[in-house]
């Protein structure tokens, strides 16, 4: 690998132990400050530099011994048996990323975020709602894109059930009716929620953790789908388009990544 455009925030990776990994690891777990918008806000005006992302535990890949050989190219170096990423890389990566969501939604498509694991749920919830685009952050339902027309009527009876509530509609049912129609309405939301406002097949699938989302992501290839993802050192960056190598297990680096990119492709 060619290492002679790293930097010296890249050289001070070198120092970081598997015993820091899992410290910041913790500490990423107390997320309940953190304010998603005045993060992504930041970012209108700034790139991600390598120090900021030094900072959020970007650079931190996985055990030696669970890593994907097709990651080779992403990887800087190895530091008591734990995978140092190569910044450089997730800095250009971040860039092609950008240029391709924003060339797909030049024409008014929307871009559909995935990210279904437990610390990353809110925060691909946030980032989707602040670009105002649609997002999976629970289970993905199988078919959601390779059979979307079946999809798309569940999204049409949420919709009638939810305008029948707000309307009134359903109070001249029983009280035992009506708690049946509530707990479908609660029930279809928490599945598909998060695309009921998404009308036909999105332009780009943005996926958290590519191995995690492995479904979506062959239904996305499937559909001849773009797929933009965070590729950490054990995943294969093969499987999409443009990979971005990164920490995909700390909170504080999916916050990070997350904000940039949503602050890059929100309407204006």
């Amino acid at each position: 690998m060619d290492k002679s455009k790293n930097s010296t925030t890249e050289e001070k990776a070198v120092a970081v132990s598997s015993k820091e990994k899992v410290k910041v690891l913790e500490e990423n777990k107390k997320k309940g400050q953190f304010d998603f918008g005045k993060e992504a806000d930041s970012f209108k005006e700034e790139e991600a530099s390598l120090e900021k992302m030094f900072e959020a535990g970007v650079h931190f890949g996985h055990q030696k011994s669970r890593w994907n050989p097709a990651m080779e190219d992403y990887i800087f170096t190895v530091r008591q048996g734990v995978h140092i990423i190569d910044l450089v890389k997730t800095e250009e990566n971040l860039k092609k990323a950008v240029e391709l969501i924003r060339a797909k939604m030049a024409g008014g498509e929307q871009i559909l975020f995935v990210g279904t694991k437990r610390q990353a749920k809110d925060l691909v919830k946030a980032a989707a709602e602040y670009c105002q685009m649609p997002y999976v952050a629970e289970r993905w339902l199988g078919g959601t894109l390779t059979n979307f027309e079946v999809i798309r009527k569940r999204i049409e009876k949420l919709a009638l059930l939810e305008d029948l509530s707000q309307r009134g509609e359903l109070k001249k049912y029983t009280k035992k009716e009506q708690a049946a129609f509530n707990d479908k309405i609660e029930k279809f939301n928490k599945r598909m929620g998060g695309i009921k406002r998404m009308k036909k097949m999105p332009a780009v699938l943005l996926v958290v953790d590519v191995a995690f989302e492995s479904l979506a992501v062959k239904e996305a290839k499937r559909m001849g789908i773009p797929v933009v993802g965070l590729v950490d050192t054990n995943a294969d960056p093969g499987t999409v388009d443009v990979p971005i190598p990164a920490n995909d297990d700390a909170v504080k680096s999916l916050q990070f990544v997350l904000a940039y990119l949503a602050s890059k492709i929100k309407k204006n």
